[in-house]
């Protein structure tokens, strides 16, 4: 899809981050854009981090009543990517070129499959292209 963009599990975690006001309001605005326009996109990668960083991690873990609702709300109709043998072929090739963490050439494939430009993530190197697939840190 023509400009669509990924969202890397961080932007969900900063959705419920009360302790920077300006990161949650960022990552809640990224989540809504990205949905109301359907460009937005994430991988089951990303739901699964998601859904286990919000149900153990959080300072009061989400109910699996509410983490079921938010999967349902948010990440279920992002989500586009889903594991193949294709995408961890994409994968290596990834890791290997970037030399960066497997877990990291997974969330850039996944854009790249998807057809995705830009890369939301405060984890990877914002400014940096590959294959046409820009990262940003929309936090800076």
């Amino acid at each position: 899809m023509k400009d669509s963009f990924f969202l890397d599990t961080n932007i969900f975690v900063y959705c419920f981050d009360a302790t920077s006001k300006k990161k949650l309001k960022i990552a809640n605005d990224l989540v809504a854009r990205g949905l109301s326009s359907k460009r937005g996109v994430v991988s089951t990668q990303v739901v699964q981090e998601f859904l286990n960083v919000a149900t153990s991690k959080f300072a009061v873990p989400m109910s699996v009543f509410d983490a079921e609702s938010y999967l349902n709300q948010f990440l279920k109709p992002l989500c586009r990517v889903f594991a193949t043998i294709e995408l961890y072929q994409e994968t290596l090739v990834t890791r290997e070129s970037m030399k960066i963490s497997f877990y990291d050439a997974l969330i850039i494939s996944a854009a790249l499959v998807s057809g995705c430009t830009e890369l939301y993530s405060e984890d990877l190197q914002a400014g940096r292209t590959y294959r046409g697939l820009t990262i940003v840190n929309p936090f800076l």
